[in-house]
């Protein structure tokens, strides 16, 4: 009876599962994390990576119930300390005793750069596993916002640590908005414009606030594409090296931005066509505008069979009547 699993077969299992499709990918790129670092340390390709039966089935339930739990509390960003470094050796599957960190551990954590603490006793033993390792550098990044503290969670593992209570500590809470913001541009001449919509749709996902393409000529009358990205400071480093992966700029310009913002509210809104998300803008307490969701608008004019603009013209003039 075959004793390990193989990436394929773990994929297998979490993709037949009832969980959403989003739930399901984080999933799947931690245990890729994961079975790289093992590859890379075992001189082994990623799939080919055995993951023995009971670590497998211990992996799936800790990775997954990490990705179920996150998305369960409803939380948007997950924040990291230093991991502790620990000390002292632990005995392999293979029979072999290894320094602390596990290799596959020190090699999630390099590839992260993330930060280690390292200090003396009660720092001992193996404090970070290769899944934990997995599941922080997948899923959350390594900074220190400032946050409203909402909710303490605590989890008590069973080892004892002679002097050190061995918990682990989530902390819950709302991060301020950084108006800290960078302007990021660049001139492309020479990429397929196939790939810029694919380029936006990462540098969204990446937090970015605004992205446009603007049609400019380069030297020698080259007709080019300027893109421009607006994001918080904290963002541009993720910004910059997926520009640089994503696209053949060769170098780009980066300026400080400030800018005044309105408020927004999104409510549903009773029309007389039906149900719609309508955003509302205020600005020092005033309501200055509405504007009906298109998605929304769309579903209704297709619905009713009714022009779209007619939609739109019918729920905003009703939304200004109720909120203006």
């Amino acid at each position: 009876k075959k004793k390990y699993r193989l990436l394929k077969e773990i994929k297998s299992i979490i993709e037949n599962s009832r969980l959403s499709p989003a739930l399901k990918e984080k999933g799947i790129a931690v245990f890729q994390n994961l079975v790289k670092a093992e590859g890379k340390v075992h001189g082994v390709p990623p799939g080919e990576v055995k993951l023995y039966e009971v670590g497998a089935v211990d992996a799936i339930i800790d990775i997954m119930g990490a990705v179920v739990g996150f998305d369960l509390m409803g939380l948007e960003k997950v924040y990291s300390s230093a991991l502790p470094a620990g000390q002292g050796s632990i005995r392999t599957d293979h029979g072999y005793d290894y320094p602390v960190p596990a290799p596959a551990t020190m090699e999630l954590l390099a590839r992260a750069k993330a930060p280690v603490v390292v200090s003396g006793d009660p720092w001992r033993g193996e404090m970070v596993t290769p899944t934990g390792a997995a599941i922080i550098t997948t899923l959350a990044s390594f900074e220190k916002p400032s946050m409203t503290i909402e909710a303490i969670g605590c989890g008590a593992a069973s080892r004892e640590i002679p002097g050190l209570p061995n918990i682990l500590r989530l902390w819950v809470g709302s991060v301020g908005k950084d108006e800290s913001l960078v302007l990021i541009e660049t001139n492309i001449d020479d990429m397929s414009p196939e790939i810029s919509g694919y380029v936006m749709e990462r540098l969204f996902q990446l937090g970015a606030r605004d992205v446009w393409f603007t049609p400019i000529f380069m030297k020698k009358n080259r007709p080019a594409t300027m893109l421009t990205v607006t994001a918080a400071r904290t963002d541009e480093p993720a910004i910059v090296e997926t520009l640089f992966r994503e696209t053949t700029t060769l170098g780009l310009r980066v300026r400080p931005l400030s800018r005044h913002e309105a408020g927004r509210e999104t409510v549903d809104f009773k029309s007389s066509l039906g149900t719609v998300s309508v955003k509302i803008k205020k600005f020092r307490g005033q309501v200055l505008g509405v504007s009906p969701e298109y998605d929304h608008c769309c579903r209704i004019a297709r619905e009713k069979g009714l022009p779209l603009q007619d939609v739109l013209r019918m729920v905003e003039s009703e939304a200004r009547e109720r909120f203006l």
